[in-house]
């Protein structure tokens, strides 16, 4: 099935499958084994929202169908479909009162992570965002290592530009163990995440009074 992007989406996502698999069964265990970052967010979020602590969501990515078959009554496979603009950051939603907005990325790297992950139209998007007072950051993985961090907006901006300029074009993991926020596992829900927002309102609180 071909997928057809608009410009500012990198090629190298240009075929991607549209179609749901169920999941493989796994163990009940809250260890991270074999389970995408996404699917981790994921699951947090709905406890999250079970839990009445946050309303955040994946953001809908709009797609416009062009070729849809009918092998079965019951069943459509997707052929052809177009994205019809830019994808933005994967999630956002509230939190005490704040506006949230994150990217999630993983990389298998185990002393860095690429900045390619990463496109203009998402750091612009964010950088709207953190002018109007939302906790935005960058949920980062290191799937090898098992290493989890939000890296706040911030300082994705800061690695930005400077790459922009001809700076280094990934961030170490030594630079995100100093300036992002570890995210630990747990039971329930399984990707403890909150506490390391708390952890960011924090810094923006303190950057208020300062102000």
């Amino acid at each position: 099935m071909s997928i057809h992007y608009p410009s500012g989406q990198g090629p190298h996502l240009h075929r991607t499958k549209l179609v749901n698999h169920l999941p493989a069964p796994r163990q009940s265990s809250y260890s991270k084994r074999g389970m995408s970052l996404e699917k981790e967010i994921n699951e947090s979020n709905q406890y999250y929202r079970a839990t009445h602590q946050a309303v955040i969501h994946k953001k809908p990515t709009p797609i416009q169908l062009v070729k849809v078959d009918y092998p079965k009554r019951s069943a459509a496979v997707i052929k052809e479909a177009y994205f019809r603009r830019p994808s933005t950051t994967d999630y956002n939603g509230v939190y005490k009162g704040y506006y949230i907005d994150f990217d999630a990325k993983e990389t298998r790297n185990k002393r860095s992570f690429p900045l390619k992950n990463f496109h203009q139209h998402q750091i612009d998007h964010l950088m709207a965002c953190v002018k109007q007072g939302g906790i935005c950051f960058a949920f980062i993985k290191f799937t090898t290592l098992d290493l989890l961090y939000l890296l706040p907006a911030t300082k994705l901006f800061a690695y930005w530009q400077d790459q922009q300029n001809g700076g280094k074009s990934s961030i170490t993991l030594t630079t995100i163990k100093k300036d992002g926020i570890p995210v630990k596992y747990g039971l329930n829900p399984r990707l403890q995440y909150l506490p390391a927002v708390d952890r960011l309102i924090a810094i923006y609180k303190k950057g208020e009074k300062n102000e």
